[in-house]
């Protein structure tokens, strides 16, 4: 395997993913972020609209993401109250 192509599977293999499946994966998480920055700057303005929308996604997002792959690390249960 050359440098080349370490730099693009290194970190999918991290987590246990190809390259396309953690580019599939990136994608999806970036229209998920979207749809939570979206829904907080309507609620920003309009409050009694997406009241727990983007704290749901974020909330959804950390579950998909935590423990995953070797880089993975615990974090402090005290940290899920926030969201």
């Amino acid at each position: 395997m050359t440098q080349l192509s370490k730099l693009f599977t290194s970190h999918p293999a991290k987590v246990g993913e190809s390259y396309f499946s953690h580019m599939a994966f990136a994608a999806w998480f970036c229209s998920r972020l979207s749809m939570a920055a979206g829904a907080a700057l309507v609620h920003a303005f309009l409050p009694f609209l997406f009241e727990t929308t983007a704290s749901r996604i974020v909330r959804e997002l950390y579950e998909r993401t935590h423990n995953r792959g070797s880089h993975a690390t615990k974090e402090p249960a005290a940290l899920m109250d926030r969201a």
